[in-house]
C-alpha cells in the first residue's frame, strides 16, 4: 500500500506540473484554486454520481442532492482516514455531473474535489446533447471555455480539467474528431489537461495526432483506460509524453480474470522497467450513486 500511495502522489504531481495553465503551480478544485503542493495523496479517476439515462433524459430532477451527499460521504471519509486528500471526479456533463453535490461533499470533508468540463462521446454519442450536432468545434470549445471562466451553470464551481470520451473503434468518427478538436481549442485557451476515455490504442494515437496538429504537446493528454492498449502502445505514448492511465483497479476481481490485480502489477512493473513509471496514473474508476436505484444502488468504495 505504501508503494502504491507513493506512485499515485508522484505521478499525479508530475501530471499537474505539465499543465501550461498551472505555471503558478495551482489546481482548480470545486472550492477554488489551491497550490498543487497541497494536493497530497490523490485519486485521479473516480465517480460520485453517474446517470446512464442519456443526454435527453438526465438532469438534476433525477436525484436528490442531499440523499447523494449522505450516501457518498462515508466513502470519502474512509479514504480520508487512509490519507487521501484529493479526488478527481470524472463524471462529465449529461452523465451526472453535479457541482453542487461536489461542493457540499468538499465542504463537509475538507477534501479537495476536482470536476471537469467536456462531452462524453463514447457509446454512440448517447450522452451528448442534440445541440452538439449544430455546433462547430470552435463553438463547442467556447462552451467549455465559458465554464472555465465563469463557472458551471451558475454554481460558481469551475472545472479543473477537460473530460471527453470517444468510442474505441479503429478510427475516430467525424463527431469524435470534433470532440478532440474542441478539447484542443479549449486547452489552448485554458491550459486544462485533457483526460479522454479511450481504451484501445488506435483512437488514442489519432487523438494525440489531432492535438499535435494544433501545436499541443502530448503531455497535455491522458489516455484513459490505457489498460486496453498493448504494452508496446502504452510505452510508445508514454515516450511521446502522454499520460498512461490504468483505470478500474479492482481488488474484487477473481485472480486470473481479465485485468485482475496481478495484471495491473505486471503492466506497471513493465512500464517501470522501461523507465516510464513517471508517466503512469492509476485509479479505481469507482463509486457511484446511480439515480433510479434504491439508495443509489451498489457503491464500490475508493479503496
Amino acid at each position: 500500500m505504501t508503494q502504491l500511495r507513493i506512485l499515485i502522489v508522484l505521478t499525479t504531481l508530475a501530471w499537474l506540473s505539465s499543465c501550461t495553465q498551472v505555471e503558478e503551480k495551482t489546481i482548480i478544485t470545486v472550492s477554488g484554486p489551491i497550490p498543487a503542493g497541497q494536493m497530497g495523496l490523490t485519486l485521479v479517476h473516480e465517480h460520485v454520481l453517474v446517470d446512464f439515462a442519456g443526454a435527453d433524459s438526465t438532469g438534476y430532477h433525477r436525484w436528490n442532492k442531499e440523499e447523494v451527499v449522505a450516501r457518498v460521504l462515508p466513502y470519502l471519509q474512509e479514504i480520508q482516514d487512509l490519507g487521501v486528500q484529493t479526488l478527481f471526479e470524472c463524471t462529465p456533463a449529461y452523465v451526472g455531473r453535479d457541482p453542487w453535490v461536489l461542493k457540499s461533499l468538499s465542504d463537509k470533508t475538507g477534501m479537495h474535489l476536482v470536476t471537469n468540463t467536456g462531452y462524453y462521446g463514447a457509446h454512440g454519442n448517447h450522452y451528448i446533447p442534440q445541440e452538439f450536432y449544430k455546433l462547430s468545434a470552435k463553438d463547442l470549445a467556447q462552451l467549455w471555455i465559458d465554464e472555465y471562466e465563469f463557472g458551471i451553470e451558475g454554481s460558481g464551481v469551475k472545472p479543473g480539467f477537460i473530460k471527453i470520451a470517444v468510442d474505441g473503434d479503429d478510427s475516430l468518427s467525424p463527431d469524435h474528431v470534433k470532440i478532440i478538436t474542441a478539447a484542443a481549442l479549449a486547452h489552448q485557451q485554458t491550459g486544462l489537461v485533457i483526460a479522454s476515455h479511450t481504451g484501445p490504442e488506435k483512437p488514442a494515437f489519432e487523438q494525440i495526432d489531432v492535438l499535435k496538429s494544433h501545436g499541443i504537446d502530448p503531455s497535455s493528454f491522458i489516455w484513459v483506460h490505457a489498460q486496453r492498449g498493448s504494452l508496446e502502445g502504452n510505452m510508445k505514448a508514454a515516450r511521446a509524453g502522454s499520460w498512461i492511465s490504468l483505470d478500474n483497479v479492482n481488488a474484487n476481481r477473481e485472480e486470473g480474470s481479465t485485468f485482475d490485480i496481478s495484471w495491473y502489477a505486471e503492466r506497471i512493473a513493465a512500464l517501470k522497467s522501461a523507465g516510464l513509471l513517471h508517466r503512469v496514473l492509476i485509479s479505481h474508476d469507482a463509486g457511484w450513486y446511480s439515480p433510479g436505484e434504491e439508495l443509489g444502488g451498489n457503491f464500490r468504495g475508493y479503496t
